[in-house]
């Protein structure tokens, strides 16, 4: 294994203290948590608290800053964060508009912030959740009841921060958030594992000539694996599956996200991006606005993921809403 890294089970708490450095005019970290917050938290609005293991970066800390996240919660490498961690962060940034957690769906993340969730509703804290779950591929997994929450929880992140930063109230925020849920799909592939550091080992394999469709973000297995295939034919079966089953009309607007997993150059999610502009431009879909980029990666893996998200004019508005993030900046 050749990691730039000091003790494998000092990653996460090091890489924090790193982020805080580089970016003290968005963040701090909690000094006993693994917990990255808003410098001026709390703020009197509803404040957002997403996490999940680490390996993903920059989710989830490089979204916490003005019109997306208050709290980003990192658990161990691949892991969900625990009870108390969540909790942690829920008390740092509470105030009496409320808080919602928003979470990716993974038993683990699932069970640990409701669990938080719980602990905070005990302390009378304002508190409301949703769960993310985007990705088409795999249903009903070994880490999932019900589809994984992918990249598409970004789009989660911006929107409903956007709301939230406008001063609507928590209900508002939820409903809104859960409108984001309820239209956005992503479905990704991978051409390489990763190396959890702690592991040592890469997660799992693949021939040279081998890929594998529907991977998850923690390299859990996909739909099947198969033979390398261009960029076209990768895209066009990924796209198949999410419209599929998003059920796009003609002359909807969608936003769309390429993701890249942490080791595909943009040369590749570029060529990815042109292709399901085209693919989306035959069907009579238009696409309002295109992110492409590394937001929620796997570590070091090789390949991207797909994201659509149908648009009303309130997700267009707040998709244009500025927000200024270590990872995220739309002024």
């Amino acid at each position: 294994m050749k990691k730039i890294i000091n003790n494998p089970e000092q990653v996460v708490e090091e890489m924090l203290e790193g982020i805080a450095f580089a970016y003290p005019q968005y963040l701090r970290k909690l000094k006993d948590a693994n917990v990255l917050v808003r410098k001026d938290s709390p703020i009197k609005k509803v404040a957002l608290v997403s996490g999940g293991g680490s390996g993903h970066e920059p989710s989830h800390g490089g979204f916490v800053g003005k019109g997306m996240l208050d709290a980003a919660v990192a658990g161990a490498v691949f892991t969900s964060p625990t009870p108390d961690q969540v909790f942690e962060a829920v008390k740092a940034v509470a105030n009496e508009e409320g808080v919602l957690l928003i979470i990716k769906n993974y038993t683990g993340d699932v069970m640990n912030f409701e669990m938080a969730q719980e602990m905070a509703e005990a302390e009378g804290i304002k508190i409301a959740s949703v769960v993310v779950d985007d990705d088409v591929a795999v249903e009903n997994s070994t880490w999932t009841i019900g589809r994984r929450g992918i990249a598409g929880t970004v789009f989660v992140h911006k929107i409903a921060g956007a709301k939230a930063e406008k001063g609507a109230s928590l209900e508002e925020v939820k409903a809104t958030a859960e409108k984001v849920i309820a239209n956005v799909r992503s479905m990704g592939m991978a051409l390489s594992p990763c190396i959890v550091p702690a592991a040592g080992k890469p997660n799992f394999t693949l021939a040279e000539n081998e890929m594998e469709i529907g991977m998850g973000i923690h390299g859990e297995p996909g739909t099947h694996r198969e033979e390398l295939k261009s960029a076209d034919q990768i895209v066009e079966h990924l796209m198949s599956k999410i419209l599929e089953d998003i059920k796009l009309e003609n002359n909807e607007e969608v936003a769309v996200m390429i993701n890249g997993l942490g080791a595909t150059p943009l040369m590749e999610l570029f060529i990815v991006n042109k292709k399901v502009h085209s693919i989306l431009s035959e069907k009579g879909i238009k696409v309002y606005k295109t992110l492409t980029g590394e937001y929620m990666t796997s570590i070091e893996m090789a390949g991207f993921s797909i994201s659509i998200l149908r648009l009303d004019e309130e997700l267009k508005e707040l998709l244009d809403e500025s927000a200024d993030t270590p990872a995220f900046k739309q002024l």
